[in-house]
C-alpha cells in the first residue's frame, strides 16, 4: 500500500517530487564530503610528523616519505650514516657556508624501552636535537621549565678537537660475534712517508693479529724502507710481539706493542716510535717521527661484509706531512714536513685482493680502491673514487673500471713478472667528470703464497705485513701483490669548476 500511495503522488506532482529528490541527495553528497574531510583532517592530526625546523630536511635517499609519516615497517629504522661527517663536511663546511646559514642534526619519535628501578618497562617516544643548532634553525623544543643547553657530548660532535675526531674515526675494535675463521682477524695503523726528493719512502704497519677475543693473538712491526733507481732497493724489519706485550683500545687511536708505540697528541698529531731489526740480518732500524694530518682531508671511514669477507677502512691523514727521523743503524735520514699518509684497516681477509691507491695531485688528494673477494672475481666491480681539496671533502666518483698497461717487469723471488707501467681510469656523473692518470715510476712484488716461519699468531702475514693478510690461495691466479710508487694528474670538472692537479702517490694491485 505504502509503495502504491507513493508512486500515485509521484505521478501527481512529478516537479515537487524531483524537487525533493535533488535536494535529499545534494543533502547526503555534501554530507559525505564534510565527512571525508572530517576523516582526512583526523588521520593528519594521529600523523607522525616530519622532523622540523629550517628550510630543508635532509634524509637517506631512496626514503619513502610517507611509509616514515604513517610509521610504516619501512620507516622504522631509517639513518643517515656517517651523520657527523655530513655536517661537518657539507651541511656546516666553509664551501657552502654562503649557502647554508645553520644546519641542526635531529631524531624525532624514535621507539625507546624505558626499564624503572621497580623492572617496570614501558615503551615510550623519544627525540633528540643538539639545542643551540636547533636553536639556529628556528626549531627549539618547547620547555615546560628549566633550560636546555649543549653539554659536552653535543660540543663534541658539532665541534670536535682534532684529538677527539683522531680517536672517533680511528679507534681499534674487536671481531663481530658469529663470524668464522676469526683466527684470520687482523687489525693494524699503517703509515707511509717520501723524502723530498721523492726516491726514498718507507711503509710502516703496526698490526695486531689473531682472535683477540681469545689466547691466540699478538702484534708484529713491519718496516720496508725503499730505495728508487739502480734496480732498486728494499730492506724489510720486523718485530713480533705477544699479546702481554700489546696494548689496543676501542675507544682510542693509541696502540702499543711493546715499546713501539702510536700515540695521538692533544694537537691532534700522531706520534710514532718503533724498533725492529732487520729480517735476514742485524741491522736495526729506529722510527720517531711525527705525522700530522691536513685539517678536513680525512675518510671517515666504510665497513663491509659478506660472506667470509668482513672489511673495515679509515683514512684519518689522506694527506698529512712528517717530521722526525728514520735512523738505521748509526745512519739516520731527516725528514721535515715530508709528504705522508695515514689509514687504519680492519677484519678478516681471505682469498681477498683488491686495487687501492692514494695520491697527491696539485691542491687535490685523491683516494681510490676496491676490494676483490671470492664473490667478486670474475666480475665488474665499480672503483670507489674519492676526492678532497683545501676545504675538505669535493666529490665522490664510480669509476666502472680501472685500465692497466703492464709495461714494466720486475723479478719477484727469481721469477719475472710484468707490472703496470700506466693506469687510467674515468667517470661521468651529471655534469661531474674526473679522469686520473698514474705513471708508475717504481714497483716492487711480493708472493703472497709465500709462508711465514717461526712461532707467531701471523702465519702468511710476513709476506704483506705492511697492508695486512689476504690469505692467498696457493692455486689463486694472482698471487702476486703489486706496490708502486708514481705519479698521478687529475683532470676534469666538479661542480662547474675545472679540476687540474698532478702530484706523487702510491698504489697497490695484483699479478
Amino acid at each position: 500500500m505504502i509503495r502504491l500511495l507513493a508512486f500515485r503522488n509521484i505521478v501527481h506532482r512529478p516537479w515537487r517530487s524531483a524537487l525533493l529528490f535533488f535536494g535529499y541527495g545534494t543533502g547526503v553528497g555534501v554530507m559525505i564530503v564534510l565527512l571525508s574531510v572530517g576523516e582526512a583532517l583526523l588521520n593528519q592530526a594521529r600523523d607522525e610528523k616530519l622532523v622540523g625546523g629550517g628550510s630543508i630536511t635532509v634524509l637517506p635517499q631512496g626514503i619513502d616519505v610517507e611509509v616514515m609519516k604513517t610509521g610504516g615497517v619501512g620507516g622504522l629504522y631509517f639513518s643517515i650514516d656517517h651523520g657527523r661527517f655530513i655536517y661537518d663536511q657539507l651541511l656546516a663546511s666553509p664551501r657552502l657556508a654562503g649557502w647554508i646559514a645553520a644546519a641542526a642534526p635531529q631524531i624525532d619519535s624514535r621507539v625507546v624501552y624505558l626499564r624503572t628501578a621497580g623492572g617496570e618497562e614501558h615503551v615510550v617516544r623519544a627525540s633528540g636535537e643538539i639545542p643551540a643548532q636547533a636553536g639556529k634553525v628556528g626549531s627549539p623544543l618547547s620547555l615546560a621549565s628549566g633550560t636546555w643547553l649543549n653539554d659536552e657530548g653535543d660540543r663534541r660532535w658539532v665541534d670536535p678537537t682534532l684529538e677527539e675526531l683522531r680517536h672517533e674515526i680511528d679507534h681499534f675494535h674487536l671481531p663481530p660475534d658469529g663470524i668464522a675463521n676469526r683466527e684470520s682477524w687482523a687489525e693494524w695503523h699503517y703509515f707511509n712517508v717520501l723524502s723530498s726528493d721523492r726516491k726514498r719512502w718507507a711503509f710502516i704497519s703496526y698490526i695486531v693479529a689473531g682472535d683477540v677475543s681469545g689466547d691466540k693473538w699478538g702484534g708484529n712491526l713491519a718496516i720496508t724502507l725503499r730505495e728508487e733507481g739502480g734496480g732498486g732497493r728494499s730492506r724489510k724489519f720486523s718485530r713480533y710481539f705477544r699479546r702481554e706485550q700489546v696494548r689496543f683500545s676501542t675507544t682510542h687511536a693509541h696502540l702499543q706493542l711493546g715499546m713501539s708505540t702510536v700515540q695521538v697528541r692533544p694537537d691532534g698529531k700522531y706520534a710514532l716510535r718503533a724498533q725492529a731489526r732487520e729480517e735476514d740480518g742485524t741491522a736495526v732500524v729506529d722510527v720517531d717521527l711525527v705525522v700530522n694530518p691536513t685539517p678536513r682531508a680525512y675518510f671517515p671511514g666504510a665497513s663491509l661484509g659478506s660472506g667470509d669477507l668482513v672489511s673495515g677502512y679509515t683514512v684519518p691523514g689522506l694527506r698529512a706531512d712528517a717530521s722526525g727521523t728514520i735512523c738505521v743503524d748509526s745512519v739516520c735520514e731527516r725528514f721535515d714536513a715530508a709528504q705522508s699518509y695515514h689509514d687504519h684497516n680492519w677484519g678478516i681477509w681471505k682469498d681477498v685482493s683488491w686495487d687501492w691507491g692514494a695520491s697527491r695531485a696539485g691542491a687535490y688528494t685523491i683516494l681510490y680502491g676496491r676490494v676483490l673477494g671470492p664473490e667478486q672475481r670474475g666480475r665488474e666491480t665499480p672503483l670507489f673514487v674519492y676526492l678532497v681539496d683545501s676545504l675538505g671533502f669535493r666529490a665522490v666518483m664510480r669509476p666502472r673500471r680501472i685500465d692497466y698497461m703492464d709495461g714494466r717487469e720486475i723479478f719477484v723471488d727469481g721469477v719475472r713478472i710484468r707490472v703496470p707501467s700506466r693506469a687510467v681510469f674515468a667517470d661521468v656523473r651529471g655534469s661531474d667528470t674526473l679522469r686520473v692518470e698514474l705513471e708508475i715510476e717504481d714497483a716492487i712484488g711480493t708472493d703472497m703464497r709465500r709462508q711465514g716461519a717461526g712461532p707467531s699468531p701471523f702465519a702468511n702475514r710476513e709476506a704483506s705485513a705492511e697492508r695486512g693478510d689476504p690469505g692467498r690461495d696457493a692455486e689463486t691466479d694472482k698471487p702476486y701483490f703489486i706496490q708502486m710508487k708514481g705519479i698521478a694528474r687529475i683532470t676534469g670538472r666538479i661542480g662547474g669548476s675545472r679540476v687540474d692537479g698532478t702530484g706523487s702517490g702510491f698504489f697497490e694491485t695484483f699479478r
